[in-house]
């Protein structure tokens, strides 16, 4: 085995440590890092199977001018040139930068200084937008500055956890694991408001199904009954905060839709429970009123005093692994480097430390209205660092649209066809987790170092050198003359200075004389320490500020849209699947996008499970696989967002999504978009593996990566033309007219299997998994396969349920009949559980399932 190397996991908040050992050149042992404080050695699913992800495979290698490769030179020319002649035709506010919190935090300090410091305008906003933007400006309003004022280790603490708009155990799992661990050590009771009944609500002591966006209604009304209850800690609000006139006199109940005994139950947890840690996320966040949403949150908290103390605060989890090193050298739009403003000496002192004094004058555009300029032509000039906007961006179309008018559209990125690089006139090859240096802060202030395990792939280059490359030829040498990642960070250290002189407690000083030698060798470590506001608040008497904040007039809901959408991520998955997508054990939890409705719903509406359905909004229309499930509450709907134009022919969320935006953060509200339902009946359905992915043009396609190649399920109206669909080569053909199918193997020469299509108008379509298992299996029987099932019955697995361990549902429940009475030893029978933790939830009902089954069946 070769070196190991600590670096950071690429994918969420939690900002786990990873220890990589080199294997091959391009080949890699992943384990967590025991010595990291965000994990102590845990990793999810997804940071387990990093190794699968780290080929070559759709990876952009060299610069492209439309669709010709160049060098590196011609293609940094012809983006400075365009930048140029925009920022001359046109004001330096014709051009925006949108990056991302895929980048490290060095990447960020150089785009921000260049677009705000050197051309001049800040429209410069990231995908953070998203995701984090209204958790910002609730933490600016009530702290004068974007701070998270506790840590992970007040979860070891505390009495009580709140979630909300968090279904931690999927998409956060190694703080799931950590939440678990309390509850099980120190009797940590856990609460879950969420208006679905996810898999972490399952689990919980209470789940609170709040309405759509009802959360600050929610919010108000404990915090009326803790007034009411004499539950308020006076003397915090006496000495920490700042309270309007009025403000408890004018606290109301509101229409948060929460049964009497159910809030009854809750604010007895919440009076009873002096150390409490409130945890919100995209549930919160990603709304009209997510702003909002967060002060009611903190409100409660300041009033209550349980903030600045052991086991207490409320607590911001971040989606990406750096959105918080973003945040904080400015990379949104609202602010300067060093979570500075606007003002006249703020703006000041940063036009001196970078000696810019062209710098920008106020804040930029937002990424909704960023877009909008684009589509309008006021931007002309548009380069995207690391994300994927074609997808990911609300009302994607008019996203796209936009693309495709804007004359000069640059994309940095490590993917060569994505949905946005598809759209672009320049393409840069970046480099890729694994290959990338610098350092990501994560959701407690942790800063950490990602460094590089592997050469760049290709041509690839860091994203803070190509920034600075163009930089130099728009005759900025002097201010971007950056020799490497630790002589940025030094520069961005010594910035923080200016923090500490306006009042603001981000401050990273002490390494802004670091050695080269110093940054490589950096440890983990926690800005701020544990409780950053615990000597006062960042404003200028030391106060908090209680916010007021009343609840949203409701989403208008027509006779044509009835219905309320939500949208979300799934367990294995992560963003655009670019890099997730290539995992083979990755993909086998959810092959589809999923359209999860209630019974009611699906009864109501014609679907039935396992068939097909079209969503419809105002904005567009997508089609998905239908998931009846009782978790979902009549009226409400599901859908991931993973799914692009590169992986399913019809399940792109983005399409769906309203552009409203909360008025304070400008985030877009990805929760609760008016929508209505049609049931889809194809005449045929069909399932095909193939060597190399297949992107066919029917009227429903979702493609997964499995192993040695790819599964695509397929639906159609339309006579499918099998020439189109299938590769070249002999084939061997069976119509089995009994179950109504067509079976149709295609050869290649050494006379394997390339491909093998399955096909219904009336039948019932097989197991895919056995399939899978044989497609990938050089001694596997054509008769069988052709069959579509073995000769010889042989034991059935079932579906995966834990991907880390590969375990299938036959198995566990073979367990528990067996005898395995809890989760914890589903776990030492069958290994399933005991990794990353998210497939507890899932292991749970079973349990509880398979045991009222026997029950049933022993009296």
């Amino acid at each position: 085995m070769g070196e190991t190397i600590c670096t950071t996991c690429p994918y969420c908040g939690v900002g786990c440590g990873i220890k990589a050992s080199l294997e091959g050149e391009r080949s890699v042992r992943i384990t967590g890092d025991p010595a990291h404080p965000a994990n102590m050695g845990r990793l999810c699913s997804k940071g387990t199977h990093l190794a699968e992800t780290v080929g070559l495979e759709g990876r952009l290698l060299q610069p492209m001018i439309g669709d010709e490769a160049v060098g590196w030179d011609t293609a940094l020319d012809d983006v400075a040139a365009r930048m140029r002649d925009t920022i001359k035709r046109y004001g330096p506010d014709a051009v925006a930068f949108y990056v991302s919190g895929q980048l490290l935090t060095e990447d960020y300090y150089v785009a921000n200084k260049l677009l705000k410091g050197f051309v001049g305008t800040a429209n410069i906003d990231t995908n953070s937008r998203l995701c984090m933007a209204s958790a910002v400006a609730a933490h600016q309003r009530a702290f004068g500055e974007d701070i998270v004022p506790c840590s992970y280790a007040d979860l070891d603490e505390a009495d009580l956890i709140l979630l909300v708009g968090s279904n931690t155990a999927w998409c956060h799992p190694v703080i799931w694991q950590r939440i678990e661990k309390a509850r099980d050590e120190n009797g940590t009771k856990l609460v879950v408001i969420d208006p679905r009944r996810t898999e972490t609500a399952e689990l919980a002591d209470l789940h609170i199904p709040v309405t759509p966006d009802g959360d600050v209604a929610l919010f108000n009304a404990l915090l009326a009954a803790m007034a009411e209850r004499g539950a308020l800690d006076d003397a915090f609000l006496e000495q920490h905060c700042d309270v309007p006139s009025g403000f408890f006199d004018a606290l109301e109940a509101g229409s948060h839709g929460i049964a009497p005994d159910v809030f009854a139950r809750l604010a007895e947890l919440i009076a009873g429970s002096p150390r409490m840690v409130t945890l919100f996320s995209q549930g919160a966040n990603q709304s009209v009123c997510g702003t909002d949403k967060g002060n009611a949150i903190i409100n409660l908290h300041l009033a209550t005093g349980r903030i600045n103390r052991p086991g207490a605060g409320p607590f911001s989890m971040t989606g990406q692994p750096n959105a918080m090193g973003g945040r904080e050298v400015g990379g949104l739009a609202s602010t300067l480097a060093c979570h500075l403003g606007f003002s006249e000496a703020e703006r000041a002192a940063v036009s001196e430390f970078w000696q810019a004094p062209g710098l920008c004058e106020s804040p930029g555009l937002k990424a909704v209205d960023l877009f909008r300029a684009v589509h309008s032509g006021d931007i002309k000039f548009v380069w995207i660092m690391a994300t994927n906007p074609a997808v990911s961006m609300p009302d994607a179309a008019f996203v796209r649209d936009a693309l495709v008018k804007c004359p000069n559209v640059v994309v940095s990125d490590m993917i060569a066809d994505t949905d946005t690089a598809k759209l672009a006139h320049v393409r840069l090859p970046a480099m890729g987790w694994g290959e990338k240096d610098g350092t990501v802060t994560n959701s407690e202030r942790v800063i950490s170092r990602q460094r590089a395990i592997f050469p760049p792939a290709g041509e690839a280059r860091a994203d803070w050198r190509i920034i600075c490359d163009v930089a130099r030829r728009l005759g900025h040498d002097e201010a971007f003359a950056f020799s490497g990642s630790a002589d940025i960070f030094r520069e961005y250290a010594a910035m923080t200075q200016l923090s500490a002189d306006h009042g603001k407690l981000l401050d990273l000083t002490a390494w802004a004389e670091c050695s080269d030698a110093a940054y490589a060798e950096m440890a983990p470590f926690q800005w701020g320490g544990r409780h950053p506001c615990a000597a006062g608040f960042p404003t200028p008497d030391g106060k908090a500020a209680l916010v007021p904040v009343r609840e949203p007039q409701p989403a208008s809901r027509s006779s044509r849209y009835p219905l309320t959408l939500n949208t979300g991520r799934y367990r294995d998955q992560w963003h655009t699947m670019t890099r997730t997508g290539l995992s083979a054990k990755l993909s086998s939890h959810r092959r589809e996008p999923k359209l999860e409705v209630s019974p009611a719903d699906a009864a109501a509406n014609g679907l039935t499970h396992g068939g097909f359905a079209s969503v419809i909004s105002a904005h567009g229309t997508s089609c998905y696989r239908v998931q009846v499930n009782e978790g979902q509450t009549d009226g409400q709907l599901f859908v991931p967002m993973h799914f692009t134009d590169a992986n399913s022919g019809a399940g792109r969320t983005g399409k769906l999504i309203h552009p409203q935006t909360d008025p304070h953060s400008g985030q877009p509200g990805f929760k609760n978009v008016p929508v209505t339902i049609e049931a889809v009946q194809p005449e045929w359905r069909a399932f095909l593996l193939t060597r190399e992915r297949a992107v066919p043009q029917v009227l429903y396609w979702a493609s997964s990566r499995i192993e040695t190649g790819w599964l695509t399920e397929l639906a159609g109206f339309d006579t499918i033309s099998l020439d189109e669909l299938l590769p070249q080569g002999p084939r061997s053909e069976v119509n089995d007219m009994v179950r109504g199918m067509q079976r149709i193997a295609v050869f290649n020469d050494a006379g394997e299997p390339a491909a093998l299509l399955y096909l219904t108008r009336t039948g019932v379509l097989p197991d895919r998994d056995w399939i899978v298992r044989q497609f990938a299996n050089p001694q596997a029987s054509i008769g069988e396969l052709l069959a579509g099932r073995p000769a010889t019955p042989t034991p059935d697995t079932g579906p995966t349920v834990c991907v880390c361990h590969d375990v299938g549902e036959a198995t566990i429940v073979a367990a528990i009949d067996e005898g395995a009475e809890d989760v914890d030893a589903i776990g030492r029978v069958t290994c399933a559980g005991t990794n990353c933790g998210s497939c507890r939830p899932i292991l749970s009902r079973l349990l509880e399932h398979q045991q009222s089954r026997l029950k049933e069946a022993a009296e």
